[in-house]
């Protein structure tokens, strides 16, 4: 309800959603409009018209568990990065691109946002167990934690223009590779 995007919902559950007097308010320009059965006694078919963005009611029973970082996938990780190893610099399909821990895992480093980036197979193989200045490799980002706003616009390929705009409004500031996407 306080407008902070927490996940993508198919449309079955949106209609079900609408059903139950479970939305709490609507944004965007985007509705659609689902046709139902046949009404028996009336003859009519039912229609339902929902919103492309929603607000989920939620009963004060209800307990919502909302995880503050979003989960690590090398897919969002590569999408964050742009697809682009962030030793070298150099653009690579995603067949070629590896997950890289700045920190190496036995050197005490975490599989967490912070301590990975995107990074060829050449220089993830090159820098190795050692840090970015051992390794003298330095980095060309950065690494972070993107909000969920963020998360979502990297984790979803159709964005209706609506949603994208909603999500950007509420995006960190930082120069994001998806925006133009």
């Amino acid at each position: 309800m306080s407008g902070t995007p927490v996940t993508w919902v198919p449309w079955q559950d949106a209609v079900s959603l609408y059903c139950r007097d479970m939305v709490g308010w609507t944004a965007g320009d985007e509705t659609f409009t689902f046709h139902g059965g046949i009404n028996r006694k009336s003859g009519l078919r039912s229609t339902i018209s929902i919103n492309s963005i929603i607000a989920v009611k939620r009963s004060r029973s209800h307990k919502h568990t909302f995880r503050n970082v979003p989960p690590l996938t090398n897919r969002e990780l590569f999408l964050r990065d742009a697809s682009i190893c962030m030793y070298c610099g150099s653009r690579h399909k995603d067949g070629a691109l590896t997950r890289d821990h700045v920190v190496p895992i036995s050197r005490g480093g975490r599989d967490r946002w912070s301590n990975v980036v995107t990074a060829c197979k050449s220089c993830n193989t090159r820098k190795g167990n050692r840090n970015p200045e051992e390794a003298r490799m330095a980095l060309l980002a950065v690494p972070y934690v993107p909000n969920w706003a963020e998360y979502l616009a990297l984790s979803n390929r159709k964005i209706l223009a609506d949603q994208m705009e909603f999500l950007k409004s509420q995006f960190s500031g930082r120069r994001m590779p998806f925006y133009n996407q």
